[in-house]
């Protein structure tokens, strides 16, 4: 019997208790985890960060039966179990009380999984840190902090440049605790689709390692061509292998040329029918509104040549649309050459 198809799962013990496919994904999650202390991924909408996120707090917490089978299984200590605090803005952001509901209810979340209780207001920057502290100090360990989608209340509102500025010194306050109990913290991953400037967001937080175009980390989502002779060989047996490397095969992150996982799962699901999967559920509404309101000339991205900047990091008050539509990676990187220039 076939696996199931996990469209729209982003919780790792659901697919691996449930039958689903999962491709394995964590000998980058060791590579990450041994490596770095804090450290950030970037990567489109719908690619599969969430799942990525969801399988360090798996491994972190020490759920070994959930591995067996995987690259990790007997390369990690798993009679150490660490506090995991996990953030994800994926709820409503259109203003500061919606970001302050949001930090209310993640607090809350993990207070109550953790077992602790803050004295600070919840919605408070220093309840984060002191949740931190009090985590380690409670179980004897280090904490973990994963956060999903770090800069959606920003996006969400990033065509009103005011607003966006407002809501990134509230997160910025919220991020800049991690400085001050860096002593409590084992390990810690954001993930994002834009890269924002550290002076900006992360200030004070001078070791987080971006390492969303570290070639060794190309792969850390998405899916391979092998992933798919392999993996998904049976669901794939009549299909034009060519014709959907043309349609789907469209990403580098300067390793191998990548699927969208959730592209090549709905041409599968929907009788492996050629349709624009991705951009129907995933398209990038704040840079349309960008687009649209400053009248952007899209046909000059054609052919386009430019340096490191597209993938660097940018800030609200100095937006292209080059580097956004980079930090969302909509073009094919396939080479940046020795003058550090990308051709796209």
């Amino acid at each position: 019997m076939l696996k199931k198809l996990p469209i729209g799962i982003q919780t790792f013990s659901h697919i691996r208790e449930e039958n689903y496919i999962y491709v394995d994904k964590t000998e980058d999650a060791l590579e990450v985890i041994e490596n770095y202390k804090y450290a950030f991924l970037s990567r489109p909408r719908r690619f599969g960060k969430s799942l990525f996120l969801d399988t360090l707090r798996n491994i972190f917490e020490g759920k070994r039966e959930l591995f067996e089978g995987l690259y990790i299984y007997d390369k990690w200590d798993w009679s150490i179990k660490y506090p995991v605090i996990k953030i994800s803005w994926d709820g409503r952001n259109r203003s500061i009380e919606d970001l302050k509901l949001n930090t209310e209810k993640f607090i809350r979340d993990n207070q109550e999984k953790l077992g602790i209780k803050c004295e600070a207001p919840l919605s408070h920057p220093t309840c984060f840190a002191e949740l931190i502290e009090k985590a380690c100090k409670k179980y004897n360990q280090k904490v973990v902090v994963l956060i999903d989608e770090y800069d959606k209340p920003i996006l969400d509102v990033i065509e009103d440049k005011e607003q966006a500025k407002e809501h990134r010194e509230y997160i910025k306050g919220l991020y800049s605790t991690l400085k001050g109990v860096d002593e409590y913290i084992r390990f810690a991953f954001l993930t994002g689709v834009s890269k924002f400037s550290k002076a900006s967001i992360f200030s004070g937080l001078n070791n987080l390692e971006d390492i969303s175009l570290t070639p060794k980390f190309g792969n850390i989502c998405g899916y391979t061509q092998n992933d798919l002779e392999t993996t998904f060989k049976e669901y794939l047996q009549d299909a034009n292998m060519q014709k959907i490397k043309e349609w789907y095969n469209g990403y580098n992150f300067l390793k191998d040329n990548l699927y969208n996982p959730f592209d090549i799962l709905q041409f599968i699901r929907n009788d492996k029918v050629f349709k624009n999967y991705w951009f129907k559920s995933a398209t990038p509404t704040f840079l349309i509104k960008l687009i649209e309101k400053n009248n952007y000339f899209l046909p000059k991205l054609s052919n386009l040549v430019v340096g490191e900047e597209l993938v660097d990091s940018f800030d609200i008050e100095n937006i292209s649309l080059e580097t956004l539509s980079g930090s969302e990676v909509y073009f094919l990187l396939k080479s940046i050459n020795l003058n550090r220039t990308l051709r796209l």
